[in-house]
């Protein structure tokens, strides 16, 4: 095997890839700088839903509030209720069989201000349009996922072509346009490749092959971090448990003379002897889980209610710091606290996911992670257009000016590179292996043509 024809193939791929997945970088990283300001811009577009008033006057409780949600919206069951931070209102969550959400608000007095689509909200619709580009189909989000991976391979032989090729010491006011342009999408390369990665790295918990299968990881090694990653991205419905206690088995209440019922699933709301809400509410801060934070009702009489804080909602007003994430569970009949889980008592897996997901959607540490992913998402789509702009320049009528194949077995190094790269993102090596099936079909075709021609 030769070892001097490492830059011909991963220039090649370089070219290839780049044209290929531009288009789908493109809408993620747009579509990812409009969900980094979602707060900011729900918090104007809904301005009555999160902080309006109903206008009456007299108070109701909040298990009041729930009954009469159950009475105007028969079809719907209750999915969880969150209890917000002044000045936000209360937000329920209710769903029904076909799988729709709708969000009602509650004032100060608890009675409803309004209801919302879930499907509609500007913050799932980004979501959605980030994850499966509106299309909510799980080969789409493998594409997305393919995409984010040959990303990394983008970064990691633009790094080596820059060093390879001499492109930062090279004189480009004397060499012309084109390497400028190309100096410039090189220097950009070098300087958003570390938050890149990470921020393609944190995106993994959304992913459908990898995501999954670091979440049976987590969960077959408790030391690791027992987790369950769900195949498709979060949703504001369900995502205020967080990822990393999704998957622990809830414990059962104490039945209390109760008879020995299996869960059906749904909240089970009214049971003789179940705590009212507004107890559980009492429960939860007097165990010192301040707001931000949602319960939800048990399923069946063997359920418990659930009260969590997660870093990764999704829901404007919820997020908490990741150091603030606890899940507890309490007796849906005593009310007794039966166990609790922080954030120190995750495994590694669950801590890389509680503080990746808020890093990746920007609101890890404030305005500041908004910014920085802001400036790597605009550095990127600036060395997507520099790199275009620099092949532009040097295509001639008649001539793609193409990256040309060498007939030359691929060196040590580029076949290494690209190993590494695939047992890390499964998904990538799979797609290189059917290159390297093409490739080395079309060096023997061409090696036997010259032979027979010679």
């Amino acid at each position: 095997m030769g070892h001097k024809n490492t830059f011909n193939p991963l220039r090649r791929l370089h070219f290839y890839a780049a044209w290929l997945i531009t288009p789908l970088l493109i809408t993620l990283s747009l579509s990812g700088i409009g969900f980094l300001f979602y707060t900011d811009i729900e918090k104007n577009m809904y301005e009555h839903e999160f902080f309006g008033d109903s206008g009456i006057a007299s108070r109701q409780t909040i298990d009041e509030a729930i009954q009469q949600i159950s009475q105007q919206y028969p079809d719907y069951t209750i999915a969880k209720i969150s209890i917000m931070e002044d000045p936000y209102n209360h937000r329920v969550t209710i769903s029904n069989s076909s799988g729709e959400t709708q969000y009602i608000f509650l004032d100060h007095h608890n009675q409803i201000v309004a209801s919302q689509n879930a499907k509609h909200t500007y913050s799932n619709l980004m979501r959605n349009f980030h994850s499966s580009l509106l299309t909510e189909q799980t080969w789409v989000r493998y594409l997305v996922e393919l995409t984010a991976c040959w990303t990394v391979f983008l970064i990691v032989s633009g790094i080596y072509m820059t060093f390879k090729k001499r492109l930062l010491t090279a004189k480009s006011a004397q060499a012309g346009k084109p390497l400028r342009l190309q100096k410039i999408h090189a220097v950009l390369g070098l300087v958003i490749a570390v938050p890149l990665v990470v921020i393609i790295l944190t995106g993994i918990p959304w992913s459908v092959f990898m995501g999954s299968h670091i979440s049976k990881l987590g969960q077959e090694y408790p030391a690791l971090g027992r987790t369950e990653l769900r195949y498709n991205p979060p949703q504001s419905d369900v995502n205020e448990i967080p990822w990393a206690t999704r998957s622990l088995d809830q414990p059962a209440s104490d039945q209390g003379g109760h008879a020995d019922h299996h869960s059906t699933g749904e909240a089970a709301m009214n049971l003789a002897n179940q705590q009212s809400l507004a107890a559980i509410i009492k429960l939860a801060q007097a165990e010192q889980i301040s707001r931000p934070f949602s319960i939800v009702y048990p399923t069946g009489e063997l359920g418990v209610f659930t009260v969590s804080k997660g870093s990764n909602t999704g829901v404007t007003g919820l997020d908490v710091s990741p150091y603030e994430e606890t899940t507890a569970y309490f007796d849906q009949y005593s009310g007794e606290l039966i166990a609790k889980i922080d954030f120190a008592d995750y495994g590694i897996i669950g801590k890389w996911f509680t503080w990746g997901i808020p890093l990746h959607e920007g609101h890890l540490f404030g305005i500041a992670n908004k910014v920085l992913n802001l400036l790597v998402c605009l550095a990127f789509l600036g060395a997507i257009t520099m790199g275009f702009m620099s092949w532009m320049k040097r295509v001639k009528p008649g001539d793609l000016n193409l990256p040309q194949r060498l007939n030359k077995p691929w060196s040590v190094g580029a076949l290494l590179t690209l190993f590494i790269l695939g047992m890390l993102m499964p998904l990538f090596g799979l797609s290189v292996l059917i290159i390297l099936l093409i490739e080395f079909t079309i060096y023997y075709i061409t090696k036997s043509k010259a032979q027979i021609a010679s």
